[in-house]
């Protein structure tokens, strides 16, 4: 039996993967980590150490371009992903995360597991999204930890956290940026990584100048209307505290 992990290299793909060797053992376990190129240095660190300690090398898949190279791909113009449509996880992780279980595991039979948490309630659309092959969630059962659990586990392991974790960030993906985040998300990673922010921004620009049309990330509903706002526009709403500041979004691009 093959047992592919998706390692996204977050906390809860750590401790569904350590489920799986607890359980099973090491032989015939994958982590299959999709990188999209542009994720931050603690989620890198986090990987390699929690791959190390569990015994199992990673798997690193690539499609070569990243998030913003695939906006300006898609399509005959390019498309700016946002909240409703994430085309950047769709191509350079859930397609290719499907590719690789296809193109590797079509010989065998097979079990995926995701690290999602029994408080999240996805398992349902994420076994519907890749069937025919079974999927399983450890996390999803009993113990039950928090994400302070897996915190205080994970430190007393030794392993290197990401500072996405204290610095309070619901994710680590794509450098703590992300196109399904909200005003509340932007204005944290504004706050704490002010160099990723400005790189989101530039490249958001960039793609804006590729389509040609006014298009954003965000969204401005003040007025009882929504209409684009940019980061550039939502920097300058930062500094003055007139943002959403319990609008924080969602990821969960993986799976």
């Amino acid at each position: 039996m093959k047992r592919v992990g998706q390692f996204s290299g977050g906390l809860c793909s750590f401790f569904a993967a350590k489920r799986v060797i607890e359980q099973f053992g090491r032989e015939d376990v994958t982590l299959l980590f999709a990188d999209t190129l542009i994720e931050s240095p603690g989620l890198y660190r986090f990987r390699d150490a929690a791959a190390a300690h569990l015994g199992i090398p990673v798997t690193v898949i690539a499609d070569g371009r990243t998030p913003w190279q695939v906006f300006k791909d898609w399509g005959t113009k390019g498309f700016l992903g946002n909240s409703r449509v994430d085309i950047c996880s769709q191509v350079l992780k859930r397609e290719l995360c499907r590719k690789w279980v296809n193109d590797n595991c079509f010989m065998e039979p097979t079990i995926l597991y995701v690290g999602i948490s029994w408080d999240e309630g996805r398992i349902d659309e994420i076994r519907e999204r890749w069937l025919p092959w079974q999927v399983e969630a450890p996390m999803c059962d009993p113990p039950y930890l928090t994400k302070c659990d897996m915190i205080r586990d994970a430190k007393a392991l030794g392993l290197p956290l990401s500072e996405a974790y204290t610095d309070g960030f619901s994710h680590d993906n794509c450098g703590g940026g992300c196109v399904k985040a909200g005003q509340a998300h932007f204005a944290l990673l504004h706050k704490i990584r002010p160099a990723v922010y400005a790189e989101w921004e530039k490249n958001e620009e960039d793609v804006r100048k590729h389509i040609g049309q006014n298009v954003s990330i965000l969204k401005d509903r003040r007025g009882g209307t929504t209409k684009p706002m940019t980061l550039a526009a939502f920097r300058e709403r930062i500094e003055t505290g007139d943002y959403d500041q319990h609008e924080w979004g969602g990821c969960g691009c993986g799976v």
